[in-house]
């Protein structure tokens, strides 16, 4: 008997759902051959612009495989670096899982694995199940070593809108020990520590303060640094980004450019240092310089 699977995938977090826009560039070179392309190109042929919707890939996805009586659940992590998922059942019928859910577990970079096999227990009788994923960017087990950080923005002057414990949107666990670095459109932005580029998000466009429909939608690069912690570069500008998931960056390296995307009042760097406290994102207290000194990211007394 085939089994009437309903899923539901919840993806939380860093986790795209919502289309977004996304620049195609359409240009002739010199022999006459057309050229379609998702970056700017460098020519100094006539470029026709054209802005289309796209559907984002989950960063963790959840497939259910198999048919019949048996079904199986898969889970692929396309993070560049570990990341923890809690896989749960909701409505169930008439199935058995193994391992029993909700079950938690980290996967490695760019892993895929089966996390349950689900199995009909009566073939006479109906069966219908719904599972549930959520996903957090990170392993459990990373401690933050208080490295000390360089400004992200080079020789740009420092102008810090925002420090720790901001009231106007730092005030979340993701958030709170982070910092709004004003700078120009377009200003270089640069790894602050040594890491490895975790995910690379640079295709959306446009802004603003309605945060339901802007908070998961600002421009980010996330790396990943040798204790497990996370640095983010929010808000950078729409294809500015020039590192790649997987690619290991150095500090003082360009990474992006500044921008103004999500939810933003205006241009600017939103940079904080995460860790994954179990399901959870947390952002941590961390220490900045820039070339003339230490510099002050917390509220003063």
């Amino acid at each position: 008997m085939t089994v009437p699977a309903r899923l539901i995938a919840a993806l939380l977090l860093l986790v795209a759902t919502a289309p977004h826009a996304k620049k195609i560039y359409k240009y002739t070179d010199a022999a006459g051959v057309t050229h379609f392309t998702d970056k700017p190109p460098r020519t100094d042929r006539p470029v026709q612009e054209t802005t289309v919707r796209i559907e984002p890939t989950p960063m963790v996805q959840l497939r259910i495989e198999g048919h019949d009586s048996r079904r199986q659940a898969r889970v692929f992590n396309h993070f560049a670096g570990p990341a923890q998922v809690e896989l749960s059942v909701g409505d169930v019928r008439n199935i058995a899982t193994d391992p029993p859910l909700p079950l938690t577990v980290v996967l490695r970079s760019r892993e895929e694995r089966v996390l349950a096999n689900l199995q009909q227990t009566d073939l006479a009788q109906p069966a219908s199940f719904e599972l549930a994923l959520r996903a957090i960017p990170g392993n459990p087990d990373a401690r933050h070593d208080d490295t000390e950080y360089r400004w992200p923005l080079g020789d740009y002057p420092v102008r810090i809108h925002q420090g720790f414990d901001g009231a106007f949107s730092h005030t979340g666990e993701e958030s709170r020990y982070a910092i709004d670095a004003a700078a120009d459109l377009g200003t270089p932005v640069l790894a602050a520590r040594e890491g490895v580029v975790m995910e690379v998000q640079d295709d959306y466009y446009g802004a603003g303060l309605d945060k339901e429909k802007f908070a998961s939608r600002a421009n980010v690069v996330r790396i990943l640094h040798r204790d497990g912690s996370m640095a983010v570069y929010a808000h950078l500008q729409p294809e500015s980004v020039g590192v790649q998931a997987g690619r290991h960056v150095y500090v003082g390296q360009k990474i992006g450019e500044s921008g103004n995307t999500g939810f933003s009042t205006g241009p600017h760097l939103h940079f904080c240092v995460q860790v994954n406290r179990g399901m959870r994102l947390v952002s941590v207290p961390f220490r900045m310089r820039d070339s003339t000194g230490p510099l002050t990211l917390a509220p003063r007394p």
